[in-house]
């Protein structure tokens, strides 16, 4: 229902949906996408402990005027990155019985306000040592925001490919957009949170 169901209606709804998760970051929103495993519900976890608040985890609603919309006050965590993250999960409820993965409530943490979506970064891992950050430029901007549409094949059942490719030229032209290469090794996750503020404050 907090998934698929309630994705179906919000692209009925008008809303651009973006895959990833949205954090508050000086009053507006920055969103982190990925492919599955890049860690972007451990890097939002880690932003919630550096004092940001989040707005949406897995699913992200973007209105005409570029507003990232509140989701649920929860997020999903694995139990490996809840234990590195110092997350007791004893008690949390599982997203399924057999599965090491926690639904895990933000209380004050949770930002139920709308705020302007300026940041989107593309998390990647790779085997190098540090951090690399690449910013899209031109139309360079659409694929990444495209290919991070949550359920983009509902799009064409829906008839709403056109309302789509608007939507995401539009909140392209308006952001920053970079990708960020991370190493796949070891447990780096407050330097990530440091790297990409650097970034906010170089092009707030």
């Amino acid at each position: 229902l907090l998934g698929s169901a309630i994705g179906a209606l919000l692209f009925q709804r008008g809303l651009l949906l973006i895959h990833g998760n949205a954090i508050e970051v000086n009053g507006s929103c920055l969103v982190c996408v990925g492919d599955s495993g890049a860690g972007k519900s451990t890097l939002a976890a880690a932003f919630l402990q550096h004092g940001h608040r989040l707005l949406a985890d897995d699913v992200v609603p973007v209105d005409a005027d570029g507003l990232a919309t509140p989701g649920f006050p929860r997020i999903k965590l694995w139990g490996d990155a809840a234990r590195q993250l110092g997350i007791e999960t004893e008690g949390l409820r599982r997203i399924m019985p057999d599965m090491d993965k926690y639904n895990v409530p933000l209380g004050a943490r949770f930002c139920n306000t709308p705020l302007p979506v300026k940041w989107v970064y593309v998390l990647e891992p790779s085997d190098q040592d540090g951090f690399d950050l690449q910013p899209f430029e031109g139309m360079a901007r659409f694929e990444p925001l495209h290919e991070n549409t949550y359920r983009v094949h509902f799009l064409e059942h829906m008839a709403l490919k056109p309302q789509h490719l608007q939507q995401v030229a539009k909140l392209a032209g308006n952001i920053r957009m970079a990708r960020i290469r991370r190493p796949r090794e070891g447990f780096r996750i407050n330097e990530l949170v440091q790297f990409i503020l650097v970034d906010i404050d170089k092009n707030a």
